[in-house]
């Protein structure tokens, strides 16, 4: 049979390809076990309505995830490039489509992704330390500057933290997990919220929640361009590390109603963990189970941080963006994207001034599905494309897998259009203010 080939849009690799299997999949978990299991439970028991619904809610979060990690599996080791989504997208598509794929993550999704991250790290590290709420926005900026500042090193001093730190994450994880289903008094099942706010959404918005929860699986295909052998580790890569996290977040979650009654988690909301370490573990114990927990959200923005520049870097060997040959800048010895890195950044700080990081986290989510559900068609179009080519890796039980992704994307997108229409608008634009950047930009290349 033929091998597939692709079109030659792909941006030269001038990045070192030194990322293993095991980096891999710790960029996987470490991206995604970050805030949004410690401190979604609230607003997922709250729109789910009852312990039995929130429990689900995570369960059918984690399949539309997982269903749609398979169907981009089979796009991304076809096209084992720098810039993931935005190669992805423009290999199937053209170049504004792709384009719009690459402003949407470095300009919203990318930035406010990072921002609601800190800013809820920033509320356990606020409690930790006995700081007041004035704290949390400084804490949020020293702690993503920090871990910029290492990502502007060569690409295995971050996966060397993403190692770490996904190992790290496992020791809170495993006790919250352990104390509750072993110690833990309620019922995790059949628990009713009694008091929830108008506005809570219903199931459609608890799912909503639990897929920021999710979300990050698929930043490791912005390094492919970084890993070994890309066409087998990168679909390995996604499917084992969706896989372990959709587990360890139902059995989070059980443990969680478990030891902590439903009036409890819906009074206390962001800061349920943070009550749940100090009740089950005592002061000493709890401070040393939430250290765990901001050390897990600090391995999640490492990886983030790791990721995000990519795409801008891939975009701007493109001269797809303004300011390209600058932020297309790569260190001398370390081959890392040191300007693209300070770009993300400093966008990322402009969003935590101004956002709440729950508002920014559902809005995020919207954004990206936006645009995954482009790459889960992609899938039908590359198959009735390349009809006889070879694949390093298809996608299980097609079509029923794409059909589920997309299915779930459909369910995603239409409940948070209805849940924040305001929000939901000025996202989109943001995204389409892209296109006129885009022509001003080819225009003033093709003069130069």
């Amino acid at each position: 049979m033929e091998e597939l080939v692709m079109q030659d849009k792909q941006p030269t690799e001038d990045l070192k390809r030194s990322l293993g299997f095991g980096s891999a999949i710790s960029i996987v978990i470490g991206t995604i076990i970050g805030s949004g299991i410690f401190f979604k439970q609230g607003s997922v028991l709250d729109s789910a309505g009852s312990s039995t619904m929130a429990i689900l809610a995570w369960v059918f979060g984690g399949v539309i995830t997982l269903t749609g990690g398979l169907t981009v599996a089979e796009i991304g080791a076809q096209m084992p490039y720098t810039g993931g989504l935005y190669v992805y997208i423009e290999n199937i598509y053209g170049r504004i489509l792709g384009f719009l794929a690459g402003w949407m993550q470095i300009i919203v999704y990318g930035p406010a992704i990072i921002a609601s991250v800190a800013g809820f790290m920033s509320i356990l590290m606020a409690n930790f330390f006995g700081l007041g709420n004035e704290w949390r926005i400084p804490l949020a900026i020293i702690t993503v500057g920090l871990i910029g500042l290492m990502n502007l090193l060569e690409n295995k001093v971050g996966a060397l933290f993403s190692v770490i730190t996904t190992l790290g994450k496992l020791i809170p994880i495993a006790a919250i997990i352990i104390f509750g289903l072993f110690w833990g008094h309620q019922d995790a099942f059949g628990q009713t919220v009694r008091e929830i706010h108008q506005s809570s959404g219903g199931f459609g918005v608890a799912v909503l929640a639990t897929l920021f929860g999710y979300d990050g699986w698929i930043l490791i295909a912005n390094l492919g361009g970084e890993m070994k052998n890309p066409q087998k580790l990168l679909p390995k890569a996604i499917i084992f590390g969706i896989t372990a996290v959709l587990i360890i977040y139902t059995l989070i979650t059980v443990g969680i109603l478990r030891f902590l009654p439903v009036a409890t988690i819906h009074r206390l909301g962001e800061n349920t963990t943070a009550y749940l370490a100090t009740k089950a573990f005592g002061q000493i114990g709890g401070k040393l189970l939430s250290a765990g927990i901001i050390i897990s959200m600090m391995g999640t923005l490492n990886g983030k941080m790791l990721t995000f520049p990519r795409i801008v870097y891939a975009m701007a060997k493109r001269q797809d963006i303004p300011f390209s040959k600058f932020l297309a800048y790569l260190s001398p010895k370390g081959k890392s994207p040191v300007t693209a890195t300070i770009f993300i950044v400093v966008l990322a700080f402009i969003m935590m001034l101004f956002f709440d990081p729950d508002h920014l986290s559902d809005l995020c989510v919207f954004t990206v599905y936006c645009f995954y559900m482009l790459a889960f068609f992609g899938v039908f179009i590359l198959r009735k494309r390349n009809k006889f080519a070879k694949r390093p890796f298809s996608t299980p039980f097609y079509p029923i897998v794409p059909i589920i992704a997309i299915a779930g994307g459909i369910f995603v997108l239409v409940s948070e259009i209805f849940n924040d229409p305001a929000g939901v608008i000025l996202f989109i634009g943001i995204v389409i203010v892209g296109l006129p950047i885009l022509y001003f930009v080819k225009k003033y290349y093709q003069k130069g």
